[in-house]
């Protein structure tokens, strides 16, 4: 009965088009041939094929790219290297018209230790000089560049979970002896599932625009050859690998994060809401991760109805690494559990592959893909993880069926052969078992078998313990809809480093002049003042003093030393000794601002990749600083010795701040210093010539007031910047609570009427996640 009412549900919105570009997917366009690549050995085989049948371009862009690993570890018989950085290079020397581009995400040292080292070396500075190789870290501090995609000529695309890495490969077998499957270094790894899209047509043709936008905001540049649409030579699609589907359209969703004035972009997570409250038979899911409260609140509302579709989830049975299993396995525990509370019909099933033999180690399953009702496909690189659906950048593709019962047939196929993969059985079973029994829980149930002696699907209870559940902090900072403050990161997670308070470090700085002090009065009533001559010492300031071009040779020392480093405190000190306090405060404000100005300019024009090889990691922290808090942040980096006077200056630069705020925030930060140092050189000097009590005294007191400035103004406008931080990205606006509020009790309305429109579930599960963005917006970014 439930399927009859389910089918002429379904008959009634096959006149509506589910896809909406724009809303929930960025471009719907033909494709000639599609194929869906189950697992490693799949995707790498059917890849490496295409790319020896490029003739023009071929971009490759991942979370991680891997020059060392073997696309065809079981060998490949083409005549070329096996490594990929060498199969590459292989390629490009081989086809003169060939230009390769890759573009892997600028990592979060958190990953250090799962990538390859130095990328940049082995990929960018030794590569083919038609290979170019780029690193992307244009994204909010926090996310990641996490999108998978290869387009070969425009022609041929590969999108979905796999990046060209170490531990990707395995076959459908998941043999836990696969003698294949060790990483470069000769290491063995566990088992590992994903899957893979491969397609042609108009929208690949999309994907290589896509990833052609990508490259030009990494670079800062376009690219200078464009798509092909003349026809080439060669067909690059690969001739050992069937066709799943013919003459279908499939829709291009994105995940984008709101950054440097793009807006936002959350489609993937509308698709994923739209399609689960369009579900009336069955929903099966993929994925690596089962996190998102979003997505969870969408689920629980299609569970608690009566006549609702099946949910059968297959994940990992826990997540790879220490760190992921006590922070998104804990969170996939608590979502587990508020799903088991609303499955009042017995419709819900969380399950993980297993196979004999396997031990302590797991498959990983790391594919990210929905199928809903043998009529809607959607795969690609995102995670049910909060990050995916909104920080992290993605990219999926999705097939309605709608009324076209040979593309209907299609996505059962594919469903059915990866739920045979798992079960050890044939499709045919799975067909069988579910036409039988009425229902896709209830055939997977008839299938499965002994864990100890067959492969099989394990149901799965994740639970945690009271400890670790109060110890794991909320899922808005482990798994953020919204960027979160690094520093708010570190407070949670990392112990409080032991580091000099900033007074104990100005007390030091008091402490040296002093110290100059004594030295200058040792040497003026003792005897070591007769061999350094104050005289000859007086007679050569003078000399510099009296040259005609004095002024310009000064300001040409500030421009010199800034761009060769040399401290520039050392530089003012010096033009207070030779100039006095009037004229010298005059060139050591010029100085330093035309410095200043002289060295931003240079960043700006060598842009952020440069810059991060002349100021090394710090680059990445001053960069976000800089850019965000604007005059406030170059005020405050101007009294704290977080980088040298160039460094700022050329970071500056690369994060494109106004010029304007980058002056004003260098003389607000600055100019008390400035007037200070000169007078104090000043007063040194006129000390040393006329010895007194009282002009020691002057000093001294210049001194002290030295220290007591710097101390105020970098707590002043430390507590200052903080505030303004909260402002800028604290609590939400009235609007916005007013816009949760409604959608809350909408959705709350529509539910009492037992009302269930296509996008109510959406709209319900939106209302949740803008309550929850009330109470955690105020955080900035998490670490991926």
């Amino acid at each position: 009965m439930r399927d009859a009412r389910a089918n002429a549900v379904t008959a009634e919105k096959h006149d509506e088009s589910f896809f909406e570009p724009g809303r929930n997917c960025a471009s719907v366009r033909h494709a000639d041939r599609f194929s869906l690549l189950i697992d490693g050995s799949d995707y790498f085989r059917v890849l490496r094929e295409a790319i020896t049948r490029a003739e023009r371009t071929v971009f490759i862009l991942g979370w991680d790219i891997d020059s060392r690993m073997k696309l065809t570890p079981e060998g490949s018989n083409d005549g070329y290297p096996e490594a990929l950085g060498d199969f590459l290079h292989a390629i490009a020397a081989e086809k003169r018209r060939l230009r390769i581009y890759i573009l892997a995400w600028d990592f979060a040292m958190l990953y250090a230790f799962e990538r390859e080292w130095l990328p940049v070396y082995k990929m960018g500075w030794r590569t083919h000089r038609r290979i170019a190789f780029q690193m992307d870290g244009k994204h909010p501090l926090g996310g990641s560049q996490h999108q998978k995609l290869v387009v070969i000529d425009d022609r041929l695309a590969f999108v979905g979970g796999l990046d060209l890495t170490r531990s990707r490969w395995d076959t459908p077998s998941h043999d836990p002896d696969d003698p294949h499957r060790r990483d470069a270094n000769g290491a063995k790894y566990q088992p590992f599932h994903d899957v893979h899209t491969m397609f042609d047509g108009d929208a690949a043709r999309e994907i290589g625009q896509l990833a052609r936008e990508r490259w030009s905001r990494a670079c800062g540049r376009r690219l200078a050859i464009r798509a092909h649409r003349a026809a080439l030579q060669n067909d690059p699609w690969p001739p050992s690998r069937a066709v799943d589907v013919e003459d279908v359209q499939l829709a291009i969703s994105l995940t984008e994060p709101a950054y440097l004035g793009r807006p936002a972009v959350q489609q993937i997570r509308t698709q994923y809401l739209d399609a689960i409250a369009r579900a009336r038979r069955s929903i099966y899911i993929e994925n690596q991760y089962f996190t998102s409260g979003t997505i969870g609140a969408s689920l629980s509302d299609s569970l608690e109805r009566e006549d609702g579709p099946d949910l059968a989830i297959v994940v990992p049975r826990n997540q790879s690494g220490w760190l992921q299993e006590v922070t998104m396995g804990v969170l996939r525990a608590r979502l587990h559990k508020l799903l088991k509370q609303a499955d009042r019909h017995g419709r819900y099933r969380l399950m993980c592959p297993t196979v004999p033999k396997l031990g302590e180690e797991i498959i990983n399953v790391h594919s990210k893909l929905m199928i809903v009702d043998d009529e809607l496909l959607m795969v690609g690189s995102a995670n049910l993880n909060n990050r995916s659906m909104v920080l992290d950048s993605e990219c999926n593709i999705s097939i309605d069926a709608g009324a076209d019962a040979r593309l209907r047939r299609a996505i059962a196929t594919m469903r059915d052969t990866l739920l045979a993969e798992h079960l050890g059985c044939e499709v045919a079973d799975i067909v069988r078992e579910r036409d039988a029994r009425g229902g896709l829980n209830a055939a997977i149930q008839a299938l499965s078998r002994d864990r100890d002696e067959h492969r099989t699907l394990v149901p799965l209870d994740p639970e945690v313990s009271r400890e670790l559940d109060q110890l794991i902090p909320p899922e808005a900072l482990v798994d953020p809809e919204t960027p979160i403050a690094a520093d708010e990161l570190v407070d949670q997670f990392v112990p409080a480093e032991r580091t000099r308070p900033l007074i104990g470090r100005f007390a030091l700085l008091g402490v040296l002049a002093l110290l100059v002090v004594g030295v200058a009065a040792i040497w003026h009533w003792t005897p070591l003042g007769e061999y350094i001559n104050l005289k000859s010492l007086t007679q050569a300031t003078r000399r510099i003093d009296a040259l005609p071009l004095a002024p310009l040779l000064i300001l040409c020392c500030y421009v010199t030393a800034a761009v060769i480093s040399v401290p520039i405190t050392l530089l003012i000190a010096t033009t207070g000794l030779v100039f006095g306090a009037g004229w010298g405060s005059a060139y050591a404000f010029a100085g330093t601002l035309i410095a200043a100005s002289i060295s931003y300019m240079l960043g700006q024009w060598l842009g952020r990749d440069a810059v991060r090889k002349v100021a090394g990691a710090r680059v990445n922290r001053l960069s976000e600083r800089v850019a965000q808090r604007g005059i406030v942040a170059v005020v405050v980096l101007r009294l704290l010795p977080v980088a040298p006077f160039a460094i700022v200056n050329l970071v500056a630069g690369a994060s494109h701040i106004r010029m304007r705020d980058f002056l004003i925030g260098t003389l607000l930060g600055m100019g008390p210093g400035i007037l200070l140092t000169v007078a104090f050189a000043h007063q040194l000097v006129a000390s040393l010539r006329h010895p007194t009590v009282g002009s020691f005294a002057v000093l001294i007191g210049i001194g002290v007031v030295l220290i007591g400035v710097s101390i105020l103004l970098q707590r002043f406008l430390g507590r200052r910047g903080d505030r303004n931080e909260k402002v800028a990205e604290g609590a939400p606006s009235d609007a916005d609570k007013a816009r949760a509020s409604d959608e809350a009790q909408r959705a709350s309305r529509l539910r009492e009427r037992g009302v269930m429109p296509r996008d109510s579930a959406a709209n319900a599960a939106n209302a949740a996640h803008a309550a929850d963005d009330a109470s955690s917006r105020n955080h900035d970014e998490v670490s991926s």
